[in-house]
C-alpha cells in the first residue's frame, strides 16, 4: 500500500510568478526597498550604548535577509515577532560582504493588504504529489521486510510533517518542503551509487537515506518561522529518529537486537559522520558510509546554488556558515542558476 496517496493540496510551491508585487531578491544593492515580508526570525540583543535591538531575518518567496531594528522599544519587541507579516520600508545594502537592509520603518501587515504567513514561505521545486508518488517509489524496493514495514509505519506517523517541514532552520533546503525534497535528492543519488557499485545493499541505503532526518518532523517548530522545539534543542533528530525506530519495532514485534535492525539504526546513528558533528558513532558500514557523504553532497549543493543565484557573474558569493565560512566564485560564462532548492 502507497504511503503518500490523498496528499493533494499538503504543500503548493510559491513561485515569483504568483505575484506582480516585487519581492527580496527583486532589488539591487542601493536599491530603495518597500515591501511585504514575513519576520522568519527576531532575536532581542543588547547593544554596546545598553539599548535593545531586534536582530531580523525576513523572509518571502523568493529568499531571506537578515536587518536590525535599533533602539527597539518593549512595545516593538512585543510586536514583531517571528510569523507576522510587516509592511517594511528600507534600503538594501552589503554589510561583511552580505546583504541586509537598512530599516526605515516597518509596520505589521493589515488584513486587506494580506497578512497570511503561508504566502511567504519558500517551497520545494516540486509538489507534494509529484514528490511522495516517487518516495512510494523508492519504498517499494527496500525489499528486507523488517525496514520496509519500519519506513511504512514511522512515514504513516509523520506523512504531513514531512511533506511540509523544512531539512533545516538555516543553511540547506531551509524552506517548506526541504525535509522531502533533501530525502529525494539522496534516494536519486543513492540509486546512481547502488547501480553503479553491485555491492552496495540497496535496500539498507534506501531506509537509511528515508529516515535519517524523519527527526526533524520533532525537532523543528514547522515550515513558517521555524525554530527548534524543545525535543530538537535537549535530544535532536538523530536520537529523536532512533527512539522513534525502536519504539515501532516494539509495536510491530521486531527484534530490536537482530543483525538488520542493529544496522538499521547504526545508518541514523552515524549519518553525521563525526562525533564533533553529532553523530554518536562514526559510520562503520558501506551504506553508512555512502549516507554519510551523499547527505553531505546534496547539502553542500543546495547551499551553493542557493548563494549562486543571488551572485552577479564574475562575483563571489556571500560567505557560507555551512561552507566553512567560504566565498564562491561565479563564473561570467559559467552555469546558469535558477531556483536552486
Amino acid at each position: 500500500m502507497a504511503i503518500f496517496r490523498g496528499i493533494h493540496g499538503m504543500l503548493k510551491a510559491n513561485t515569483r510568478g504568483e505575484s506582480m508585487a516585487k519581492q527580496i531578491f527583486d532589488y539591487q544593492n542601493g536599491d530603495e526597498m518597500k515591501l511585504a515580508v514575513l519576520i522568519k526570525s527576531a532575536e532581542v540583543r543588547v547593544a554596546k550604548n545598553g539599548k535593545k535591538f531586534i536582530a531580523f531575518n525576513f523572509q518571502d518567496a523568493s529568499g531571506h535577509i537578515s536587518a536590525k531594528f535599533w533602539d527597539a522599544t518593549d512595545a516593538d519587541i512585543e510586536q514583531f515577532k517571528p510569523g507576522e507579516v510587516v509592511r517594511l520600508a528600507g534600503k538594501r545594502e552589503l554589510y561583511q560582504g552580505n546583504p541586509q537592509v537598512k530599516i526605515y520603518n516597518m509596520r505589521l501587515a493589515t488584513q486587506e493588504e494580506g497578512n497570511d504567513p503561508a504566502k511567504y514561505v519558500e517551497s520545494a521545486p516540486e509538489s507534494a504529489d509529484d514528490m511522495g508518488e516517487e518516495l512510494n517509489d523508492f519504498i517499494f524496493q527496500i525489499t528486507n521486510a523488517n525496514w520496509n514495514r519500519i519506513v511504512r509505519k514511522l512515514l504513516g506517523d509523520h506523512k504531513q510533517a514531512f511533506l511540509t517541514y523544512p531539512a533545516a532552520k538555516a543553511l540547506h533546503h531551509a524552506f517548506a518542503g526541504g525535509l522531502a525534497f533533501h530525502t529525494l535528492s539522496i534516494l536519486r543519488l543513492a540509486k546512481s551509487v547502488a547501480e553503479q557499485y553491485s555491492s552496495v545493499n540497496r535496500s539498507l541505503l534506501y531506509t537509511g537515506a528515508i529516515l535519517h532526518d524523519l527527526g526533524k518532523t520533532m525537532e523543528l517548530s514547522g515550515p513558517v518561522s521555524t525554530d527548534y522545539t524543545i525535543e530538537g534543542n535537549l535530544i535532536g533528530h538523530i536520537v529523536l529518529v532512533d527512539e522513534a525506530i525502536v519504539q515501532v519495532a516494539g509495536q510491530l514485534k521486531i527484534d530490536i537486537h537482530g543483525e538488520d535492525m542493529m544496522m538499521l539504526r547504526h545508518m541514523v546513528l552515524a549519518h553525521h559522520g563525526l562525533l564533533e558533528y553529532g553523530s554518536p558513532v562514526r559510520p562503520e558500514l558501506l551504506e553508512a558510509q555512502i549516507l554519510h557523504n551523499l547527505d553531505e553532497l546534496d547539502a553542500e549543493i543546495n547551499m551553493m546554488t542557493g548563494a549562486y543565484q543571488h551572485t552577479e557573474p564574475g562575483t563571489f558569493t556571500e560567505r557560507l556558515f555551512g561552507m566553512d565560512n567560504r566565498r564562491f566564485y561565479r563564473p561570467q560564462n559559467g552555469q546558469t542558476y535558477p531556483d536552486p532548492k
